[in-house]
């Protein structure tokens, strides 16, 4: 299928076509870019909810949950489920797993697995570009659910408008492990299997680490600071001060295998999302986004013609060689590979 006939289908609300372009993203097939470049003017519709947290929290039946949830709404779900990476294949391990089984059938909820490939936090750069192909399909809400990988999963951030972090009952450590710098990335904070011994105690220990937060400099990617007493307002939304505009993260309890807490748990979200809005962080979420997009995408393509100048002058393995000779050094090695693409930069400014 032609690359031109991908973007229609796609426009036009095809799912095959939606599926053939994600293919080819995840491949890095040739023309991949291309794609993605025609689709950007078509995205900034959808809303981006990030699911993480620790492996067995329920990440898969609360997305399974969420997605039913807004079918019901009349709303439309694309679904990415981040996978641990094959060291074989690059390939999702958990690939072929049934994981969405209240919506098998259900063309309006599109699910796809999608290899970690090694990333930080699961995600890739694919990942993004995967978004950007459901947003410009016309998917209302978009879910990405990562690994749980611990403190890696703050590349998350750059993906997602709204990040919930998932921690079980009785999970002393994982409350620990938060500490460690998932706090700062939490819009909100599930407590799932909330029916479990614990869950009473997880909820307390999170709110201590939420106002912990808020005496300490470090806001996270919330907005300004807030203020200490914001932990004793209304945990369902933005907090009433004006003069306050930062987010607090509230503690939602859910029992996903029977949708408990999930109701309460979108109305959250649906909370977040007004209060970006309304602050103008989501302009400001954006702005950060597409800058770390455009620094990732330059690092790649730098590396990519680094790698093709060093396959040109022989391989990596003869200027090792020579500097085990003691002919050369690494730094003298880094400036002779560089300066051809450093030249033509400059001429071309010039």
């Amino acid at each position: 299928m032609s690359e031109d006939a991908l973007i229609d289908g796609l426009l036009a609300g095809k799912h095959r076509a939606l599926a053939r372009v994600i293919t080819n993203i995840e491949n890095r097939s040739p023309g991949y870019r291309d794609l993605v470049s025609r689709l950007h003017e078509h995205t900034g519709q959808a809303e981006v909810i990030g699911i993480t947290g620790s492996p067995g929290a329920g990440k898969s039946t609360l997305v399974d949950k969420m997605a039913a949830t807004y079918r019901e709404r009349g709303e439309t779900v694309g679904v990415i489920a981040i996978d641990p990476s094959s060291p074989f294949t690059g390939g999702a391990v958990l690939g072929d797993r049934i994981r969405m089984a209240s919506n098998v059938g259900d063309m309006d909820v599109f699910f796809r697995s999608m290899s970690a490939r090694g990333s930080l936090g699961g995600l890739s750069t694919a990942t993004t570009d995967a978004v950007k192909a459901l947003d410009a399909f016309g998917k209302d809400k978009i879910i990405v659910e990562t690994v749980g990988a611990g403190q890696n999963e703050i590349e998350i951030v750059k993906t997602a408008d709204t990040v919930a972090v998932l921690v079980p009952p009785g999970s002393g450590d994982d409350v620990q492990m938060l500490k460690a710098g998932i706090l700062e990335i939490a819009d909100v904070f599930v407590v799932n299997k909330a029916d479990m011994d614990g869950a009473d105690r997880t909820v307390m220990e999170l709110r201590e680490m939420i106002n912990m937060r808020d005496v300490s400099p470090i806001a996270g990617h919330h907005g300004a600071d807030v203020d200490p007493g914001a932990a004793e307002r209304d945990e369902t939304g933005p907090g009433d001060d004006e003069a306050d505009p930062g987010w607090e993260p509230p503690i939602v309890e859910t029992v996903a295998k029977n949708g408990d807490g999930v109701e309460t748990f979108l109305e959250t979200i649906a909370d977040h999302a007004a209060w970006l809005a309304e602050s103008g962080e989501r302009e400001a979420q954006a702005r950060e986004r597409y800058a770390a997009e455009i620094e990732t995408l330059l690092r790649e393509d730098t590396a990519s013609l680094l790698e093709e100048e060093l396959d040109a002058r022989g391989g990596l393995e003869s200027y090792v060689d020579r500097v085990l000779r003691k002919e050369t050094d690494p730094y003298s090695v880094a400036d002779e590979l560089v300066a051809p693409i450093e030249a033509c930069v400059r001429d071309r400014r010039e």
